[in-house]
């Protein structure tokens, strides 16, 4: 394939064939286009050099990066394309040089339920008979598996991991969308049919400057990257919500809406729970039903509607989609059960690592317990600060014992975040500052009908401490804690 083939035009007409694509210089092999794209710590352009003693047929970069290596670029012969969007420039020469994507796409952004609404969007294909895979924080599961650095993978990793799919047969896709994914174009290019929102809360301002750059962050899915006519799955329950479904009518997209308001199309009419799930009465257009989900969590509800219209926007029927949602079960480390007592109580682990998403996670477990609500909570460290004593908040507001704890404090000193979370957690919380520990006190803490939530690492299986990550699984503690205590080990 040639430059021009990628989309691609370097000065003085200069075409070379291009063997490869590479955003790593150490991936350089001769004949690769290498981009050199601008980064939060280190600009791509300090590698350019590097990639040149590859051989490397050609660089794409901005401007600074090509001031950057002027040095080395000016007795290369090669082809250097400079863009005023080189990230841009690059998802589309993947998008062509990959070439094969599923025939059907769809895409979900909010600040929680991103993970489960792809999940059960890719189990409703599944159960229809469609060859379906959902990409995001679990990676790549479904008919093609495959392992995922980040939520949204870079541009290079997304195209070939969905031409890989369709290699294997796949048909569908479900992928996550995340503010950083968004913000840095590593969607554009793939052909997404549908687009859902979930929901929106405080994250990510480390990376973003506020609120209102990481909603717009979220909104590029509305209006760049999907189609022409797409259709736009829209939660209307926030104000945030409805925001978003004037950008989709603004831009033509066809809303569905999802809420608990007579204008939603997709209404939850009412929830029933007990300990191992919920019975859900919601409305589909106006035609009420009435379906069994093993799923813990009245939010859950929310996130099967978004599936649900992102599976009516891929062609399938509602009929048919409501005749598997009892099938339907919840994404590791997301309100998932991984323990009982003896006694009969319950411990849940959950990903929840945001304020907004522990309030959810708390709420909407407190319609399955009957007795007390323990909850474990902590904060990541290298991370937005202003969130911990949200965090220490959100907990004491919903919870009935609170338990701080680590939580990756990566290269901060863990002692100083669990004190920030603390601070607002109220003067009964107890701060333990090994998790495992925290995990038995709090098993050991639960009488009959109580539950413990273990908040903020879900399906993880490490501890980030430094710069190293430890193995640590919170079900696997868990499942340790209760076997001690109740005498099997």
């Amino acid at each position: 394939m040639t430059l021009s083939q990628l989309g691609l035009r370097a000065p003085g007409g200069r075409d070379p064939r291009i063997t490869g694509l590479s955003i790593d210089s150490r991936t350089v092999k001769p004949g690769h286009l290498f981009a050199a794209l601008p980064g939060s710590a280190v600009h791509g352009g300090e590698f350019i050099q590097y990639a040149l003693r590859m051989q490397a047929a050609a660089v794409l970069t901005d401007r600074q990066g090509a001031e950057i290596a002027a040095d080395v670029l000016s007795g290369w012969d090669g082809a250097l394309i400079v863009a005023e969007d080189p990230r841009a420039a690059l998802a589309g020469a993947a998008s062509l040089w990959f070439a094969d994507q599923p025939d059907h796409v769809v895409a979900v952004t909010g600040t929680s339920g991103k993970t489960s609404v792809a999940s059960f969007t890719r189990q409703i294909w599944q159960a229809l008979g469609h060859k379906a895979i959902s990409l995001g924080t679990m990676g790549v599961e479904g008919d093609h598996q495959a392992k995922l650095a980040h939520t949204t993978p870079d541009p290079l990793t997304l195209h070939r991991v969905l031409a890989e799919a369709v290699a294997a047969g796949v048909t569908h896709a479900a992928m996550e969308a995340s503010s950083h994914g968004l913000d840095q174009r590593r969607l554009d290019g793939v052909r997404v049919e549908a687009g859902a929102f979930t929901n929106f809360s405080q994250d990510h301002l480390d990376y973003h400057a506020g609120f209102d750059e990481y909603f717009a962050a979220k909104a590029l899915l509305f209006n760049r990257v999907l189609e022409d006519g797409a259709a736009a799955v829209i939660n209307i329950d926030s104000q945030r919500g409805r925001q978003m479904a004037d950008i989709a009518t603004d831009r033509g997209l066809a809303l569905t809406t999802v809420g608990t308001g007579e204008a939603a199309m997709l209404r939850i009419l009412g929830q029933r729970y007990n300990a191992t799930g919920q019975d859900l009465r919601f409305s589909v257009m106006g035609r009420a039903h009435l379906v069994r989900l093993p799923l813990i969590g009245g939010f859950q509800a929310e996130n099967v509607l978004a599936a649900m219209g992102l599976c009516l926007a891929s062609g399938d029927s509602a009929d048919d989609i409501l005749r598997v949602l009892p099938q339907l079960t919840t994404v590791r480390g997301r309100m998932q059960l991984v323990a009982q007592r003896e006694n009969g109580a319950a411990v849940f682990v959950d990903y929840a690592h945001k304020p907004g998403a522990v309030v959810a996670a708390l709420q909407s477990l407190r319609p399955h317990v009957m007795g007390r609500i323990v909850c474990i909570i902590g904060a990541g460290g290298d991370r937005d600060r202003g969130k911990r004593p949200l965090m220490g908040e959100a907990a004491r507001d919903h919870a009935d014992v609170v338990i701080v704890t680590d939580d990756n404090p990566r290269t901060e000193d863990p002692a100083l975040i669990r004190a920030a979370v603390m601070a607002s957690a109220g003067p009964d919380a107890t701060e333990i500052a090994d998790r495992a520990e925290a995990i038995l006190r709090g098993v050991d803490a639960l009488q009959p009908g109580d539950a413990l939530l273990i908040c903020g690492k879900g399906h993880e299986t490490g501890q980030i401490v430094g710069q190293d990550v430890y193995p640590f699984d919170d079900a696997e503690q868990a499942s340790v804690a209760v076997a001690a205590l109740d005498g099997r080990i």
